[in-house]
């Protein structure tokens, strides 16, 4: 198996590499998705949550408000860490599941875990290559108002809660410009393809008996 810690801030464009990863070949396990079921109604970290932050932070149905949640945490940096404190261990849980079954089905698997927080989260996993999407502040922020209809001044709080682009860059193996048009993305997606299978298939044949 050939891991890859694939990472990128808020609206950096991360989805769109993972996307094209998938595409290609690879397994996709989403942290963003894992984060989700492991604050499921019922779930420990969900109690933990509420005990924490109380139950205004719940909808109707039992479920995160996730809206409410965030409210309360981007306006306050030990909110988030209390918050994040809570959430990375369960995700890191259910990722190192997720891996294993990854390499069980298929030993040669070139596995892309996407990662929002893995500077900010400390992720441990054996990866044999970081990626990171890259795109400057202006550029996001621009894509968030557009896009998601965010308020500039929101965007800017939920960019600057993130780890800070040079935190980003200084564990990254490989950067890919995401500023640029969707093509050009796409386009060092597929050569960071290439050299993967390459670099996957030589771990393979070291490790053969």
């Amino acid at each position: 198996m050939y891991l890859i810690g694939l990472t990128g801030g808020i609206a950096s464009g991360k989805s769109t590499v993972a996307r094209r990863l998938a595409e290609l070949g690879a397994v996709h396990i989403d942290a963003d998705q894992l984060a989700r079921v492991a604050v499921e109604p019922g779930t420990a970290a969900i109690d933990q949550i509420v005990d924490r932050f109380g139950p205004t932070v719940l909808g109707p149905d039992g479920g995160l408000d996730r809206a409410a949640l965030g409210a309360v945490v981007f306006a306050d940096p030990a909110a988030l860490a209390r918050l994040n404190a809570i959430v990375h261990p369960a995700v890191r849980s259910l990722s190192n599941q997720l891996i294993r079954e990854a390499a069980t089905r298929d030993p040669d698997a070139v596995v892309v875990y996407d990662v929002p927080l893995l500077v900010e989260a400390a992720v441990d996993h054996p990866f044999d290559l970081i990626v990171v999407a890259h795109a400057d502040e202006t550029t996001r922020v621009g894509r968030m108002v557009q896009l998601r209809g965010m308020a500039e001044a929101e965007a800017l709080r939920r960019i600057r809660s993130q780890a800070s682009d040079t935190e980003r860059l200084a564990i990254a193996d490989v950067v890919i410009d995401t500023a640029g048009s969707l093509s050009q993305t796409l386009a060092q997606a597929d050569d960071l393809w290439l050299r993967v299978r390459a670099a996957a298939n030589e771990k393979s044949v070291r490790g053969a008996p």
